[in-house]
């Protein structure tokens, strides 16, 4: 694995705090209703994807998940003043505003969705995986899901296929307690998820997902053995949704006392610990950055304000109605 250094504490702890503020924001807006539909929030999750960008090479790796998938593209490079306007809905979006919160999507940064249906991104992952394969890229791609989404069926028929082709695979079960409001307690007669690996011959294997270091540990222990060629890995890291599966969730399957509990392990403070246990910033320099994440969330709420709303005409020019459709140029 990559050494982590002062300098990678520090940008975890800044681009931590930033997804968490940038979310904060879009909470906020969502109950003014400027942003609609479902929002689906990743806070308390974000030390999986500090630790997993520490992990790979964001030039040829690849992302895919569900639908908690806002910070990951900002992760990858994506601008987030462009994904802050995705989700208002306007034409400077990453998808011009068709896509909105639960579909963010950048080809040209690697990462492949925002997938609403449940587990629907699973094989995809594995197709991504193929493609690298068959054109020797040297590409790893890394599917997230939730614990819910273990329950179905593709994903067996998925860790079937990807073993068997050995495809340079990462499955990774986010398992934040719940799924949509259910524990998963309740869903199986077993709880520890990483052992559905073991049925397919697939190393597998639990991670603290509150920490970056275990995160990008455990990656980085999958990334090379994919680019190997030894094949697939599946890991179950262990994390916590401090807001409810969706800006709608009522959250009455838990108590505040657990959320609370979480918090006390929250990921940006472990991070911002480590930061002053080790005198690796002074409290000017954290407030420095402190100020820059509100100031960022602050120029993309601007942004987004100010973005105009699609012409009404891109809606037709998406959808095809001629008896030649498939080859009908695509106008956007």
């Amino acid at each position: 694995m990559k050494k982590v250094t002062k300098e990678v504490y520090l940008k975890w702890y800044e681009d931590m705090l930033f997804w968490r503020k940038f979310e904060d924001k879009l909470a906020a807006v969502y109950i003014q209703q400027k942003v609609r539909g479902f929002l689906h929030l990743y806070n308390g999750q974000e030390a999986v994807l500090a630790g997993t960008l520490h992990a790979i090479d964001p030039s040829k790796d690849k992302l895919i998940t569900a639908y908690r998938n806002h910070v990951q593209p900002i992760g990858m490079g994506v601008d987030p003043k462009r994904v802050m306007a995705e989700l208002y809905g306007k034409a400077t979006g990453t998808s011009q505003g068709l896509g909105g919160s639960m579909h963010i999507f950048s080809k040209e940064h690697n990462f492949y969705g925002g997938h609403g249906i449940v587990g629907g991104q699973i094989p995809l992952g594995a197709g991504l995986a193929f493609a690298d394969k068959y054109f020797e890229t040297g590409g790893v791609t890394l599917c997230y899901m939730g614990d819910g989404a273990v329950r179905q069926g593709s994903l067996h028929e998925t860790f079937n296929m990807a073993m068997n082709w050995k495809l340079p695979v990462i499955f990774i079960c986010e398992n934040n307690g719940y799924a949509m409001g259910t524990s998963v307690e309740r869903t199986a007669n077993h709880t520890d998820i990483w052992k559905l690996g073991l049925g397919y011959e697939m190393p597998c294997g639990p991670v603290d997902g509150m920490n970056p270091i275990k995160v990008a540990e455990a990656i980085s222990e999958a990334v090379e053995r994919a680019r190997a060629g030894e094949g697939p890995t599946f890991l179950e890291v262990k994390t916590y949704r401090y807001r409810g599966h969706s800006m709608s969730d009522a959250q009455h399957y838990r108590t505040k006392e657990e959320v609370e509990e979480y918090k006390k392990i929250d990921p940006i403070t472990q991070v911002l610990d480590v930061i002053k246990e080790n005198e690796y910033a002074s409290e000017e320099e954290i407030k420095a950055i402190d100020k820059r994440v509100k100031d960022l969330v602050k120029e993309c709420e601007k942004f987004a304000e100010e973005s105009p709303f699609p012409d009404k005409n891109v809606m037709y020019d998406v959808v095809y109605e001629q008896e030649d459709y498939p080859f009908l140029p695509h106008k956007l």
